[in-house]
C-alpha cells in the first residue's frame, strides 16, 4: 500500500452507494449492523458490475467497517455515519463521525498489547486510508480493492 494515511481513492462518480446511520450509544449494536449493511451492500454488486464480489472480499470489507466504525462508537460521541461507494474494482469505505481533532493513528507492534490493533488492519488490508476534515467532525476513507487476491 502506498502512503496509507495520505493516500486517496481517484475514482470517478460511484456504481452504487448507501449510506448508513448509527447511534454511538448503541455500542456493538451498531458494529453488527453496520457489518450486515456492508454485506447487504456488497451482495448487491451484480447489479452494476459484470459479477458478484467474492466472499473473501465481502468478509475483508466487513472487517474494515467493523474496525472503522468501533472507533467512532468507542472514541467519539453522537451518531456516525457510514458511506460505502462501490466502484469498479472497489470499496470506498468512508466513516464520518463529530471528533475533528482525534484521527486513528497505527500504533508501532507490540504484542502484548490487548486491542487497539484497528487501524493497523485496516492499513495492512487496505490500498489507501485517509483522514479528512468534514464540517461536522472528520471523515476516514478507506479504499478496498475487490479483486480477488
Amino acid at each position: 500500500m502506498s502512503d496509507a494515511t495520505t493516500a486517496e481513492c481517484a475514482a470517478p462518480e460511484p456504481l452504487l452507494s448507501a449510506t448508513a446511520v448509527y447511534d454511538t450509544a448503541s455500542g456493538g449494536g451498531a458494529i453488527a449492523s453496520a457489518r450486515a449493511f456492508t454485506a447487504d451492500f456488497l451482495a448487491d454488486a451484480p447489479s452494476v458490475r459484470s459479477g458478484p464480489v467474492a466472499e473473501e472480499r465481502v468478509e475483508m470489507a466487513q472487517l474494515v467497517v467493523s474496525e472503522l466504525v468501533t472507533n467512532a462508537v468507542r472514541h467519539t460521541v453522537g451518531p456516525c455515519r457510514l458511506l460505502l461507494e462501490l466502484r469498479r474494482d472497489t470499496l470506498e469505505i468512508s466513516v464520518f463521525d463529530r471528533a475533528a481533532a482525534a484521527a486513528p493513528v497505527p500504533r508501532g507492534h507490540d504484542p502484548r498489547r490487548i486491542g487497539q490493533h484497528g487501524v493497523e488492519i485496516v492499513v495492512a488490508v487496505c490500498e489507501s486510508l485517509s483522514v479528512e476534515p468534514d464540517p461536522e467532525g472528520k471523515r476516514v476513507r478507506a479504499c478496498l480493492s475487490l479483486l480477488p487476491e
